[in-house]
């Protein structure tokens, strides 16, 4: 997987190309973006949307409910000391009660959920673009 970020002459805006498809990231304005895209922390929350639902879909049909529908619901809340991420999947078409709690167990194990439980090891290189011109 690789993802490309490009700033614009926007001044927050950044136009991404994740794997072949194109994005565009920006802050509100009343940070000073042009709201052109949603906020780097909204693609966050849309990228463990996306994982809960296809991960949950996998396992649903894995146990033969086609019928199953999600709705996965997200928000962010900066607390004093960390964030907290509130998770909300509404589920029908689960056939018992069983079923229910086999996908909350899932839920929790899914492979955005538990990297964003765990944290990330960022390693960073920050050089300047080659033939760029430097500052005299």
């Amino acid at each position: 997987m690789k993802v490309i970020g490009v700033t614009a002459a926007a001044r927050y805006r950044t136009d991404i190309d994740g794997d072949g498809h194109l994005l565009v990231a920006d802050e509100p304005v009343a940070l000073g973006g042009g709201d052109a895209g949603p906020a780097p922390f909204a693609l966050v929350l849309a990228g463990l949307a996306a994982c809960t639902g296809a991960t949950l879909r996998m396992y649903a049909e894995h146990k033969g409910w086609p019928d199953i529908e999600l709705r996965i619901e997200l928000s962010l809340e900066h607390g004093d000391e960390r964030r907290t991420i509130r998770r909300r999947v509404e589920v029908r078409g689960a056939p018992d009660e069983a079923g229910i709690t086999r996908l909350r167990d899932v839920v929790e194990r899914t492979p955005v959920t538990l990297a964003l439980k765990s944290g990330f090891d960022i390693l960073t290189a920050l050089e300047p673009a080659p033939n760029a011109a430097r500052p005299a």
